[in-house]
């Protein structure tokens, strides 16, 4: 009798995975040709982006680097001119903090440039 019932058991879940595959409408392979599920599509794309943080006078950045390829950060004034400059390589998570508190009066612009783009958030200094 148990063996009737690990038989039964076994074709449902052939028959269940049968039908999940049958209505997977959009199958994409990899290079080797194994089929990616959807969830697997999803995580690929993810566009990781940094969160920047102000705090009075205190900017904060965090940047997820899952390449662990270059990433530069840099600082303008109004007037374009080039505050800060560092470029940072090979770091899963790259972290700055920028205390604009004893600056000069003006609109300063902090320019993040990965892989993946190129992001940037102001302070106003008054």
């Amino acid at each position: 009798m148990k063996t009737v019932e690990r038989y039964i058991v076994a074709v449902m879940f052939l028959f269940a995975t049968t039908i999940g595959l049958a209505n997977a409408s959009n199958i994409t392979l990899d290079k080797k040709g194994n089929a990616k599920s959807e969830v697997e599509l999803k995580l690929v794309n993810v566009k990781v982006e940094p969160v920047f943080v102000k705090k009075g006078g205190k900017l904060m950045m965090n940047l997820l680097n899952l390449s662990q390829e270059k990433v530069t950060v840099k600082v303008y004034d109004s007037q374009k001119r080039l505050v800060y400059n560092e470029t940072i390589d090979g770091k899963v998570v790259v972290e700055k903090a920028f205390n604009f508190e004893k600056a000069f009066e003006d609109k300063y612009t902090v320019v993040v440039v990965d892989k993946l783009g190129t992001y940037t958030e102001t302070m106003v200094v008054k």
